[in-house]
């Protein structure tokens, strides 16, 4: 048995061995354990492997390279365009060989997949769709005609397409999903009571990029800093594009005792910054599953966030966190209100917590070998 993925995720060739981001391939372990074999489409990254990927454990694997897509500029647009035949081919000949296809979107590979999947009606397939289904968003025309191609049961056939947050008036392709960081054994351990009189600790995890709003958050927690005047910090998790501008916001604001930049840490000191903290900020701009929040919902950190995506339903609507406006004076006195109820933030500590402590690895595995 055969399972063919296919990823616009960078992979890696070291010694023989295949590795690539290590909460995907950790994922994707779980989908293989069902198979004897396992060929991966995607993008081979040049350079040294870096110290967040980690390595395949499957019996009998393969990677087939194929050239990663870009469209942003006038040249990568033009070399995507005559790379794009050869890709779909490429798909076409690896999808004859599979006994189950499975897809991971958004993104221009699984497009590709997308399309090519349509001329295999027989053959079991599985998407994770790890982007944002609202069908209201507001998305480029490529995820807009995944979604499309995905919901339309006439083009796509004995498929399962897994999203995050339940969703009205959907095809029988579509089916509401979820991810999982901890497993039953995390569940024993009790969740801390935060000390709201005690110095407030803000934490950001995540990609330090434009799209994930960092600069927003700094902005927010200065507001505060100044509004509340009172002992608190704000340390951000991750590294990116806006890594340097957040620095040079710190160093004008005098703020290098309240801000730290920490860089990318391992999700075991990830863990106990969540159990210190007593908010977790993501004011994102789009977002499937937020895996951050959902971490730091199951150590009883209250998550700001925007409310996009399935994170509405992740906390309720607000009685599990709270959701920004994007206006730094009405969300920093949202904040400043809830700050004033301690008891009112004790109770939503341990509903995020009890919601999030639904979702384990044991029940995540679980539920990926039903799909078979």
């Amino acid at each position: 048995m055969n399972l063919v993925l296919i990823s616009h995720t960078s992979h890696y060739l070291n010694q023989g061995r295949i590795s690539a981001y290590a909460p995907y391939v950790k994922e994707i372990n779980l989908w293989a354990d069902a198979f004897d074999e396992m060929s991966i489409l995607a993008p081979l990254a040049q350079g040294k492997d870096s110290g967040i990927n980690l390595a395949y454990n499957h019996r009998s694997i393969r990677l087939l390279p194929i050239s990663d897509l870009h469209f942003k500029s006038p040249k990568r647009f033009l070399t995507s365009i005559f790379r794009t035949p050869r890709i779909l081919w490429s798909i076409f000949k690896t999808f004859k060989s599979a006994d189950h296809i499975h897809l991971r979107c958004p993104g221009n590979i699984g497009l590709l997949g997308c399309i090519v999947q349509i001329f295999f009606p027989k053959t079991p397939k599985t998407v994770k769709y790890a982007g944002n289904w609202d069908p209201k968003a507001k998305q480029p025309l490529s995820y807009r005609l995944q979604k499309w191609i995905l919901s339309n049961t006439l083009l796509s056939k004995n498929i399962k397409v897994l999203v995050y947050g339940q969703w009205p008036n959907q095809s029988k392709n579509i089916l509401p999903f979820f991810t999982a960081s901890y497993s039953e054994k995390h569940c024993m351990a009790k969740v801390p009571v935060r000390d709201w009189p005690q110095p407030l600790r803000f934490v950001f995890v995540g990609t330090l990029s434009e799209g994930k709003r960092p600069l927003y958050a700094l902005e927010l927690f200065h507001r505060l800093f100044k509004k509340l005047n009172r002992p608190m910090t704000l340390e951000f998790f991750g590294s990116g594009q806006q890594e340097e501008n957040l620095k040079k916001y710190v160093a004008e604001h005098g703020l290098n005792e309240e801000v730290k930049l920490c860089g990318n840490i391992k999700p075991d000191v990830l863990m106990e910054v969540y159990k210190g903290a007593h908010f977790v900020m993501l004011p994102s701009r789009s977002e499937g599953w937020p895996k951050a929040v959902a971490e730091a919902m199951f150590w009883g950190a209250i998550p700001l966030v925007t409310p996009i995506s399935c994170v509405p339903w992740m906390i309720d609507h607000g009685k599990r966190g709270i959701t920004f406006d994007l206006d730094l004076e009405t969300d920093a006195l949202l904040i400043e209100e809830a700050l004033a109820n301690s008891n009112g933030l004790d109770i939503m500590s341990e509903a995020a917590a009890h919601w999030s402590r639904q979702y384990t690895t044991e029940k995540f595995t679980k539920a990926i070998k039903e799909l078979f």
